[in-house]
């Protein structure tokens, strides 16, 4: 089985296109013989990515996704080039961010890039894609720092936070819409070997995945139909990630402290938590 989107001759807009889970995406997209248009920053980028999707039908779009004329002349030349779009990922992602109250310009690119690029890929493809009538799906990449929001960059966590909360209001006005056959996504990494987020390593740590494992969980969860896709990683299991979501949700039903989880008052009763029981039913 798989998502009737992803078949030969269809066509994919990958933001972030030129390295780590962006290309890696393309070159699933492209085994299956699927059209390629790949943005991201650097035409350079673009151009080494390009080239490893030798036998591909691929065009790269310079892009900076936080500027909507240059999101809406990527959808003109993926329409222009290829005629249509069945996969729109809005991938492109930087950090750091800022505190709550400091480092305010990185707060304007992080805000700009995560969150406003995803807005503006939303809005200026969704109602050309629904008008196709052809199956399509937009796939959305999120973090689980925008769940659980843990401390140390607030700027990251809202603007992942507010992906979230958009792919969600936009699987529920897609299906709301008699005879629609566009889906969205929320795609959730969890720790990945990537350029933003080696920080000058060359070798990838043993409790990440690699951006090829990610595409392993998206194309079969996408296939199941599934709107949250959240992955493991080598240090983290499902049912870790499944306890620090409840918890963080437990923290506005429970009346605790914001962010209790990194509370000292509370680390005994989430170590406990942790080492209890699985809550969770097992299929």
């Amino acid at each position: 089985m798989r998502h009737p989107a992803l078949n030969a001759g269809r066509v994919a807009v990958i933001t972030g296109g030129a390295s780590g889970i962006g290309l890696a995406a393309a070159r699933r997209f492209a085994a299956l013989g699927m059209k390629l248009c790949l943005a991201d920053l650097r035409q350079d980028a673009l151009d080494m990515a390009s080239a490893e999707l030798s036998g591909a039908a691929v065009i790269s779009v310079p892009t900076d996704v936080s500027r909507m004329e240059d999101v809406e002349h990527l959808k003109q030349r993926a329409y222009a080039e290829f005629g249509e779009v069945a996969v729109l990922m809005n991938n492109a992602g930087t950090s750091p961010g800022g505190g709550p109250w400091n480092h305010y310009e990185r707060w304007q690119r992080v805000l700009g890039v995560n969150l406003w690029g995803v807005i503006n890929g939303v809005h200026a493809f969704t109602q050309a894609m629904v008008e196709q009538e052809t199956p399509c799906a937009i796939i959305n990449t999120g973090s689980k720092q925008g769940i659980t929001c843990p401390p140390g960059d607030t700027a990251y966590n809202v603007s992942k936070a507010g992906v979230k909360v958009l792919t969600e209001g936009l699987a529920h006005s897609l299906r709301a819409i008699e005879g629609c056959r566009v889906t969205a996504h929320l795609l959730v990494p969890g720790s990945t070997f990537t350029a933003m987020t080696a920080h000058g390593r060359s070798e990838k740590p043993e409790g990440s995945w690699t951006p090829d494992q990610v595409i392993d969980v998206l194309f079969q969860r996408i296939h199941n139909g599934d709107f949250y896709i959240i992955c493991p990683d080598n240090d983290v299991t499902s049912d870790v990630d499944n306890r620090r979501i409840l918890w963080a949700a437990e923290d506005l039903i429970r009346n605790r402290p914001a962010l209790s989880r990194w509370h000292a008052d509370y680390a005994d009763e989430f170590a406990a938590f942790l080492a209890s029981p699985s809550p969770f039913r097992r299929d």
